[in-house]
């Protein structure tokens, strides 16, 4: 375990360049199934928004590549949004993801809510990502405003304080709790982000406290959680593998975290897989492991192990 929270500066100095983003073009979209809270498999519509950095400058982050770094200009939200459902197909929920978060006013500006409320009207459920420490009022306004459900998914990443301390993101699990409490009393869904083997943290560590941190969630009202296999490639997270103070975790950890939290029947549970392969233990069985955990991810349910004599 490293001694201190590593700083943003520090963070920020081993920062390569940003991509660049169209003010009034999302950076990416599409729509994939997913197993809903109504536990059917349905279309999800995932709108990937051009807009500032986040202010929380979290040491495993990489989202600031596809960001702005000034204010995007009134409007500039709305047409994203436009431009991407004119582009989508047909799907029943969407996801409004900015790299950061969504209440945030010097993000997504406030004069534009009504409007982006009137475009995501017509969907069962509207998915935005905020950090803790900024959910209030404005929420359940928002929720008010789009006459649907919204849900709202914030980063845990880890119920272990002491190495969430370390993580540069300006929360503590109690700041995480309290948001919860907020949230659900406000008939506001919540949906959590939790790492698999964050820095500092050994591949047994790494494992069990994914499944508390599960555990965790679902305790302080979360409905669904994320399980999101730490990575490298931002530069800082570069600078701990060197050190030996970060490795990531293999893809038998992320079965493991995935098969024992599912067990529960507490809440849905995913298994990020935007590109498991760099996780694999061997190169025989990572296709047919990873087909295992998408079908699990859109079943919610406990399938076979699979089996591979090499590795044994």
């Amino acid at each position: 375990m490293f001694g201190e929270r590593i700083t943003d500066a520090a963070i920020l100095a081993a920062r390569g360049a940003k991509n660049l983003v169209d003010p009034f073009r999302p950076y990416h979209m599409l729509v994939e199934p997913e197993w809903s809270a109504d536990r059917v498999v349905e279309d999800v519509a995932t709108v990937f928004l051009s807009n500032r950095e986040c202010p929380f400058r979290c040491l495993m982050c990489d989202l600031w590549k596809n960001t702005t770094d000034e204010k995007v200009p009134v409007g500039a939200i709305s047409e994203q949004i436009r431009f991407a459902l004119d582009q989508l197909p047909v799907a029943q929920h969407i996801k409004l993801y900015n790299s950061g978060n969504f209440f945030d006013a010097q993000a997504i500006p406030r004069d534009e809510f009504q409007s982006i409320a009137q475009l995501v009207a017509g969907f069962r459920t509207v998915i935005v990502e905020n950090h803790p420490k900024l959910c209030g009022s404005a929420c359940v306004e928002f929720q008010q405003m789009c006459g649907t459900q919204l849900e709202i998914a914030m980063g845990l990443e880890t119920s272990h304080e002491p190495t969430l301390s370390l993580l540069n993101k300006q929360m503590t699990t109690d700041d995480f709790a309290r948001a919860c409490e907020f949230l659900c009393a406000n008939d506001i869904r919540v949906r959590a982000f939790v790492l698999l083997r964050p820095p500092g943290t050994s591949e047994i560590e790494g494992v069990e406290r994914a499944i508390e941190s599960v555990r965790f969630a679902f305790n302080c009202g979360v409905q669904c959680c994320a399980v999101i296999p730490v990575r490298a490639g931002n530069g800082i997270m570069e600078q701990l593998q060197v050190d030996e103070l970060f490795s990531p975790p293999t893809l038998t950890s992320l079965e493991c975290v995935l098969d024992e939290t599912l067990s529960w029947n507490r809440g849905r549970v995913f298994a990020d897989l935007w590109d498991a392969k760099q996780f694999a233990n061997c190169l025989n069985c990572v296709d047919e492991r990873i087909q295992r955990l998408h079908q699990q991810n859109l079943k919610q349910a406990l399938l076979p192990e699979v089996c591979c004599t090499h590795c044994l």
